[in-house]
């Protein structure tokens, strides 16, 4: 008797989602609820093996609760920068009971880094984005290890940066999800109303966004959001969000008479 044909083994590189996928998912879910669009894709495995990622900050409750709503399966990835605020480790665990969620993952920096790169832990000081590295970014890699998608927090009324925000989008392969992307202040504010959420109990002081100790400082009236994140330096994100296409500039008409020089 002959012996069954050999299968090749075949690694399958390509990546969990492409940017047809996302397209094809922001044309779906145009118009739909943020609620209804979670259970949609979480009941039908829309985004295959998929975690919320939380900086449990001023904003997070909103975004936490829709998700407990629609599944609290979901799991919630925190990444511990071992400078955060003790504020925001005790807002977490409150909101993780009280939201029910039944996986809760904390990730860290990885002893030996800090150890090599960071022995005086001042290293924010004068190279915030090497801090950021390997306090976050790198910790945030590896409990993206595994999944197919992940979900954001991020808001586009956040800052310029944050503009053009899609509800889904493709980074590295996998699909990233922005269900509060056209939120507005105003929505989270009568959402945290409607839901009775607790509030990050530094919000009261002034810090509207809130990251590590030694870099988050308040913000003052009018200013952006952000602006008390990495005051003083040339930075406005830590790494783990790549930045999003800024809105066009209007091309202007040469026949405009508004466009004319005035001599």
């Amino acid at each position: 008797m002959a012996e069954p044909a050999r299968h090749i083994d075949i690694i399958d590189a390509r990546p969990a989602f492409t940017q047809a996928d996302a397209d094809a998912l922001n044309t779906r879910f145009e118009g739909v609820d943020t609620l209804s669009m979670l259970k949609t894709v979480f009941a039908e495995g829309l985004a295959g093996n998929v975690a919320v990622v939380s900086s449990f900050g001023t904003e997070s409750a909103v975004l936490l609760d829709l998700v407990a709503r629609a599944d609290r399966t979901v799991p919630v990835i925190f990444v511990d920068t071992l400078k955060m605020f003790a504020e925001t480790l005790n807002y977490r665990d409150t909101l993780i009971k009280r939201l029910g969620f039944i996986d809760s993952r904390t990730v860290a920096p990885l002893p030996e880094v800090i150890a090599a790169k960071d022995e005086t832990g001042l290293r924010w000081s004068y190279d915030p984005d090497g801090c950021c590295d390997i306090r976050k970014v790198e910790p945030m890699k590896r409990a993206k290890d595994g999944l197919d998608a992940w979900i954001s927090g991020r808001k586009a009324f956040q800052s310029v940066t944050r503009q053009n925000l899609p509800r889904f989008e493709v980074e590295d392969g996998r699909l990233k999800i922005n269900p509060l992307g056209d939120w507005t202040k105003t929505d989270l504010e009568a959402y945290f109303a409607e839901r009775n959420l607790p509030r990050h109990p530094l919000e009261a002081q002034g810090y509207l966004s809130i990251g590590c100790e030694p870099c988050t400082s308040k913000v003052l009236p009018g200013e952006d959001p952000r602006a008390g994140r990495w005051r003083g330096w040339d930075k406005v994100e830590c790494g783990i969000h790549s930045p999003v296409s800024p809105i066009p500039a209007p091309v202007a008409d040469p026949d405009d008479p508004a466009n004319m020089p005035v001599f």
